[in-house]
């Protein structure tokens, strides 16, 4: 699985980013990327870098905007966090793989709805 990013907002930031020049420690004008959708520019120079692994909370939190995002019918979400804790439990993965991986095998054995679907 190639290297992803979640972002604070709950999505996977793949193509959707902007290119931005920032002021940082080692340069006035470093350059960095932002997400389109959210805004978040990402400072990886002087900043906090994004998480690849998080507490179990902060995980939930992040899976929560997920499935916000995506209008996910509220009786998957319980499955869908349940999904989350047991691989988070489970597993060493980045937080990114846990939602992708928890989301397909939600995805996978119900056929998750949407609200926008329904």
């Amino acid at each position: 699985m190639k290297h992803m990013i979640l972002c604070e907002c709950g999505e996977f930031i793949d193509a959707n980013t902007f290119k931005d020049y920032i002021k940082t420690s080692s340069n006035p004008s470093t350059a960095t990327m932002g997400h389109k959708n959210c805004g978040i520019i990402f400072n990886f120079v002087d900043g906090e870098p994004p998480r690849r692994y998080s507490s179990r909370i902060n995980l939930k939190i992040m899976a929560g905007k997920f499935a916000k995002k995506r209008d996910m019918d509220y009786e998957k979400i319980g499955p869908f966090l349940l999904e989350v804790d047991r691989l988070k439990s489970k597993s060493d993965l980045p937080d990114a793989d846990i939602i992708f991986q928890a989301f397909q095998s939600v995805q996978s054995a119900d056929g998750i709805c949407t609200k926008k679907e329904q």
